[in-house]
């Protein structure tokens, strides 16, 4: 079945990081260090945080504390409900992180992030290297942080299987002969990741920028781009990398997607600095709120 996409708020500046808070849809609006919010009910959109500091990819913690990917301030944020941030990691191996853009929880309340730095912004660059790592807070309140990957270069959205025994990353470095895989890293009873396996090879068009799940484990994720291939596309694959739908977008660039409302059944999708929805058959996975 063909989707039809509704847009709902925008434009604005350029949008990601779409999450769901029970009620209403948050995205981040980029180049104007804000947050914003969406109510479905009303069909409104406010400002809900500013100051966010290009500010990219929202998640929810298990208990629905929402943090974020602070990209200029080069750091792993979590948003306070007196309004204050909180910054929890801007430094690995006392060197600055590189430009924090996408997020994960697990079912531990580990929070995994992509370190990639994109554009020409490299002259200020400490780390060698554009890795996964993950945090765990400890005892005292600080977060330990951990390098996960040491194969990536330009790792973009990242998401953990419902079962918890994999990692999925987009692997999104452009350019003639680099690498733009969706890839599926087995997390190892130790904590650490086994090799990877390419699920899917999009080059040498756009491929994954961010990705969320399905209840069945399926990976929905935002693609493509009107200059090459088949153009600007929500897929949808199992989680064994087949491809089981395809749904072309109206806006260039889709950045991002989630699911929300009552039921988590629509997908929010932001796109050429705008909110897209589309009603689906599919019920969204989540850590917060917990969806089943």
């Amino acid at each position: 079945m063909s989707w039809q996409f509704e847009l709902v708020a925008g434009p604005f500046g350029f949008t990601e990081g779409p999450a769901w808070d029970g009620e209403t849809l948050l995205f981040t609006d980029i180049p104007n260090n804000r947050i914003m919010r969406y109510d479905p009910k009303s069909g409104e959109s406010s400002v809900f945080r500013t100051g966010t500091n290009g500010g990219n990819g929202l998640m929810f913690d298990p208990q629905g504390q929402l943090y974020g990917c602070e990209g200029d301030a080069r750091c792993i944020a979590r948003y306070d409900a007196d309004d204050t941030t909180t910054v929890i990691a801007d430094r690995f191996e006392g060197k600055r992180l590189n430009s924090p853009n996408d997020l994960a929880f697990d079912k531990q309340g580990r929070l995994w992030f992509t370190d990639p730095r994109y554009g020409d912004r490299t002259d200020d660059l400490e780390l060698g290297h554009e890795s996964v790592f993950r945090l765990e807070e400890q005892s005292d309140g600080t977060w330990s942080i951990q390098r996960m990957t040491y194969d990536t270069t330009k790792p973009n959205g990242l998401l953990i299987s419902p079962d918890q025994k994999t990692l999925y990353v987009a692997q999104s470095e452009y350019g003639e002969d680099k690498k733009r895989e969706l890839r599926a890293y087995p997390i190892l009873e130790d904590g650490t990741l086994g090799e990877h396996e390419v699920l899917h090879n999009f080059y040498p068009h756009r491929g994954i920028d961010g990705m969320c799940l399905d209840t069945d484990g399926n990976i929905i994720a935002t693609a493509g781009w009107q200059q090459s291939g088949p153009g600007p596309m929500i897929y949808v694959f199992a989680p064994n990398g087949r491809v089981l739908e395809t749904h072309p977008m109206p806006a260039d660039r889709p950045t991002n997607c989630t699911f929300g409302d009552d039921d988590l059944q629509t997908l929010y999708v932001t796109a050429s600095g705008c909110l897209y929805r589309v009603r689906t058959e599919r019920k969204g996975y989540l850590i917060f709120p917990p969806c089943c």
